[in-house]
């Protein structure tokens, strides 16, 4: 537990991080950036269809069907948000390192998540479960 306890917080520390190893090139680091933001923009993207589930589609699902799909999409984008600047940490300190990049199944997991409830909103459309 203290080892997930020190990577949330060496979150809110990057004076810390600069201390490690050696300082990569530019590029690298804001590549890594760039790789951040378009997980932010994809955890957006799951936040505000979750959103958009529960408040549009009031008269076109049953209330638990609605439920049960807004709250996928808001965990989703959830966990989305809290890999995203897991992953830029753990990228920039082995960058530093001279270490390999870290791999992860999150972005299969992800995939998978949102492509069952991509699967849960066709049979909704096909059948109709109307409230």
């Amino acid at each position: 537990m203290r080892g997930a306890r020190d990577a949330v917080l060496l979150w809110f520390a990057p004076a810390r991080v600069q201390n490690e190893g050696t300082t990569p090139d530019y590029r690298f680091s804001l590549a890594n950036e760039r790789t951040f933001l378009a997980w932010i923009r994809t955890a957006l993207a799951l936040i505000g269809g979750g959103f958009a589930v529960d408040q549009f589609l009031t008269n076109h699902l049953t209330h638990w069907v609605r439920v049960v799909l807004s709250l996928a999409l808001l965990a989703a984008g959830v966990a989305c948000t809290l890999r995203a600047v897991n992953h830029w940490m753990r990228c920039e300190r082995a960058m530093r390192r001279g270490a390999n990049l870290p791999v992860s199944r999150f972005p299969a997991s992800l995939a998978l998540l949102v492509a069952v409830i991509a699967i849960a909103m066709v049979a909704v459309v096909f059948f109709g479960w109307a409230g």
